[in-house]
């Protein structure tokens, strides 16, 4: 709405056309100046002046909602909304059906725990047909680390679905599905966004996995401001794909090591008076998700996988 043009705004002609005289042709040009440089830039006067600003900010500005027109819309879009079973019974049932619509989850692990085989795993739910369970459609996979193995994902296949991988052309057809890209650095991924966004669309797109954020930003920037604020942008467009095309999306996430001195920064985080330093040795450090606090709180829904007397386990925050 910022760009929209001033001619276009049912002002009278008179004034209409003293903008355009000075070069004023947007509301973001008119709005962007005090009223009394627009006074001066015009050469007309106050009234006149803030009578313009007002009807040009009435035309721009979004709409009022209420509380309860926002609770109404919430709530009709999670009926709208679905999930993408992930066939673990105990995972779907704490997600209440599987990996949402509509918002970012995220899976959160040390290497090699399972985090894209797990991706391989929901990028076959995906390509399935609704009959077998699946939602039809294709997907794109963000290969980051290029960990993604097409003979791994046919094995995946024929060990689940074994009826329909054993079939090569339903096997063909379903890995036909899964469009890879491989970014080779966070300039080329940003360059990519927005034909991934015409891609969601064009292709029937029913699953967007970008396998890893971490990996995108490893090396571009030191720990700071600068990445947190790349990530700041990337991570609201993502959220803006998932909303709008309403499907679900999964980010991987790497792990790294925080120390107790570093979890410290807040009065809430002082060292109890009964703590031993053997129990301050013993917590000295631990492994939490990368990409800082910003990007947590971008997530809808984090997954992060352990791995307990030899096998890999989910736990849902």
């Amino acid at each position: 709405m910022a760009n929209k043009q001033i001619s276009q705004m049912g002002l009278p002609k008179s004034i209409a056309n003293v903008f355009a005289a000075r070069n004023v042709f947007t509301a973001k040009d008119a709005l962007s100046l005090t009223e009394f440089e627009l006074m001066e830039l015009l050469d007309v006067g106050l009234a006149q002046v803030t009578s313009a600003v007002a009807h040009i900010s009435e035309i721009v500005c979004p709409p009022y909602q209420t509380a309860l027109s926002l609770m109404e819309l919430r709530v009709q879009n999670e009926h709208l909304a679905g999930h993408l079973p992930t066939h673990m019974k105990g995972l779907d049932e704490a997600l209440c059906g599987g990996i949402p619509f509509g918002v970012l989850t995220e899976l959160v692990g040390p290497a090699g725990i399972g985090k894209t085989q797990f991706c391989l795993k929901l990028s076959l739910l995906a390509s399935l047909p609704a009959n077998y369970g699946g939602l039809d459609g294709h997907v794109i996979y963000i290969d980051v680390e290029s960990k993604f193995s097409s003979r791994r994902l046919i094995e995946i296949g024929v060990k689940s679905f074994p009826e329909i991988f054993h079939r090569k052309e339903m096997a063909q057809e379903m890995a036909g599905r899964i469009h890879v890209l491989r970014p080779a650095s966070l300039s080329e991924f940003t360059e990519s966004l927005q034909q991934i966004k015409v891609s969601l669309l064009q292709n029937q797109v029913k699953l967007l996995v970008i396998d890893s954020m971490a990996a995108l930003v490893t090396g571009e920037f030191e720990h700071g401001a600068p990445r947190q604020k790349t990530l700041g942008w990337h991570v609201s467009f993502i959220k803006s794909l998932a909303e709008f095309s309403r499907i679900p999306v999964v980010v991987t996430n790497q792990v790294r090591s925080q120390s107790r001195d570093e979890t410290c920064h807040y009065f809430f985080q002082v060292q109890s008076w009964n703590e031993t330093i053997e129990d301050r040795t013993r917590h000295d450090s631990h492994l939490v998700a990368a990409l800082g606090i910003n990007w947590a709180h971008a997530v809808t829904i984090r997954l992060v996988l352990e791995a307990k007397s030899g096998w890999s386990t989910l736990a849902n925050f």
